[in-house]
C-alpha cells in the first residue's frame, strides 16, 4: 500500500508562488533591459547610416559575420549593388563599410539574443510549473510579438534596398513604436508580479495614466518619423521653428494628410507639439493627485513623472539646437523609452496591490 504523500501548508503555498513571480519579475526585467539597449542600437544604426549594410536576411547563418577577407569582399560587393552605395556612398572603402556592417551586424545579433533570452527561460518556467495559468497566454503573446518584430525589422530594411536611398520612414516608425510596446508589455506583466502596499488611486488618476502612456507612444511614433525623415537636421532654432511661432510651408504636399508624414517641417513641427501635450498633461495629473486626497506615493510618482518629461523634452532641445550629435540624440532615445518605463509602472500601480492567489484560496 502507497504511503500518502504529506500535502503542503497553506504557508509553504504562498511563500513558493512569491518565490515563483520573483523569478519570472526578475526575467522581464532582464528582458525590458535588453530591449532598451536594442533601442539604442538600433538608434545609432540609424545614426550612422548603417540599417542597408546588410542586404539579406537569414536568421540563423546571419548570426555569423564575416570571418574571412573573401566572405567581407562578398558582404562589400551586395552592398554595392544597392541605390544607398550608388548614389550616396560610392567609393567608399572596405574598412569604411565594415564600420556600418558591425552597427547593423550588432543590432540583429542583439535581436536573436532577446529571442534566446525570453524563449528558453519561458520553456524552463512552463515546464517546472513555475507559470501561473493567467501568465501564460501573455507571455506566449510576448512571444510572438517579438517573432513579428524581427520580421518588422526586415520590412522596414527591404523598403531601401531596390529604389530609395534610405528605409521608409513609415516602417522606421513602426519598428520602434512594436519595440516599444514589446518593452510596456513586458514591463506592465512584471509589475503586475510585483505586491503593492499602496491602495488604489481616484478615477481621475485611474484615467490620466492611460492617457500618458498612449501619449508617450505616439511621440515616439513621430520621433520615428522624424528619424526617418532626418528632420531633426534642419529648423534648429527654439522656441521658434524656422524664426516663428508657426512656420510657413507646413501643407506645401498634397493632400494635406500627406504633410503629417512626409513633409519634414511638418513632421518635427507636430513632434514639438506632441512634446509640449505631453509635458501639460504630466502637469494636470500632477494637479490633479496633489487636489484629491490619495496615497502620498501617488503624488510622488506624478512629481517624478512630470521630472522626466520635462527632463526628456530639454535633451529634446538640446539635441535639436546642436543639430543631432549621436551621444545627445541616442540620450533622447533612451530618455523616451524611460519616460515610457515609468508611465507604465505609474500606470500599473495605480491598480494597488494583490495578495497571494493560493492565500486567497486557502481563505476562501
Amino acid at each position: 500500500m502507497a504511503l500518502a504523500q504529506p500535502t503542503m501548508g497553506a504557508h509553504q503555498l504562498v511563500v513558493r508562488e512569491e518565490r515563483n513571480r520573483l523569478l519570472v519579475r526578475a526575467w522581464l526585467y532582464v528582458i525590458c533591459a535588453l530591449i532598451f539597449a536594442m533601442v539604442l542600437v538600433g538608434g545609432a544604426t540609424r545614426l550612422t547610416d548603417s540599417g542597408l549594410s546588410i542586404t539579406e536576411w537569414k536568421p540563423l547563418l546571419g548570426a555569423i559575420p564575416p570571418l574571412s577577407a573573401e566572405h567581407w569582399a562578398e558582404e562589400f560587393e551586395k552592398y554595392r549593388q544597392i541605390p544607398e552605395y550608388q548614389q550616396i556612398n560610392k567609393g567608399m572603402s572596405l574598412s569604411e563599410f565594415k564600420v556600418i556592417y558591425w552597427w547593423e551586424w550588432a543590432h540583429r545579433f542583439l535581436g536573436r539574443f532577446i529571442g534566446l533570452a525570453f524563449a528558453l527561460p519561458l520553456v524552463w518556467f512552463w515546464v517546472t510549473g513555475r507559470l501561473e495559468a493567467r501568465l501564460k497566454p501573455r507571455l506566449l503573446a510576448l512571444f510572438v510579438l517579438g517573432g513579428f518584430q524581427g520580421f518588422i525589422g526586415w520590412w522596414m530594411v527591404t523598403s531601401g534596398l531596390v529604389e530609395r536611398t534610405d528605409v521608409s520612414q513609415y516602417r522606421l516608425a513602426i519598428h520602434l513604436t512594436l519595440a516599444c510596446l514589446i518593452f510596456a508589455y513586458a514591463l506592465w506583466i512584471a509589475r503586475g508580479l510585483a505586491r503593492y502596499s499602496v491602495p488604489p488611486a481616484r478615477f481621475a488618476l485611474r484615467m490620466l495614466a492611460p492617457i500618458i502612456v498612449i501619449a508617450v507612444l505616439i511621440q515616439i511614433f513621430l520621433g520615428g518619423l522624424v528619424a526617418g525623415l532626418d528632420a531633426g537636421l534642419a529648423f534648429n532654432d527654439w522656441p521658434t521653428m524656422d524664426f516663428a511661432i508657426i512656420p510657413t510651408g507646413l501643407f506645401q504636399l498634397s493632400p494635406a494628410w500627406l504633410n503629417f508624414f512626409e513633409n519634414p517641417k511638418t513632421v518635427q513641427f507636430v513632434h514639438r507639439i506632441g512634446g509640449y501635450i505631453l509635458l501639460l498633461l504630466a502637469l494636470i495629473q500632477l494637479i490633479a493627485t496633489m487636489r484629491v486626497a490619495t496615497a502620498g506615493t501617488h503624488k510622488v510618482r506624478a512629481a517624478i513623472m512630470l521630472a522626466l518629461v520635462t527632463i526628456q523634452a530639454a535633451i529634446g532641445i538640446v539635441t535639436l539646437v546642436l543639430q543631432v550629435p549621436m551621444s545627445w540624440a541616442l540620450m533622447h532615445q533612451g530618455g523616451a523609452v524611460i519616460v515610457l518605463a515609468f508611465a507604465v509602472a505609474h500606470w500599473r500601480a495605480i491598480y494597488g496591490g494583490y495578495a497571494p492567489q493560493n492565500a486567497i484560496e486557502i481563505r476562501s
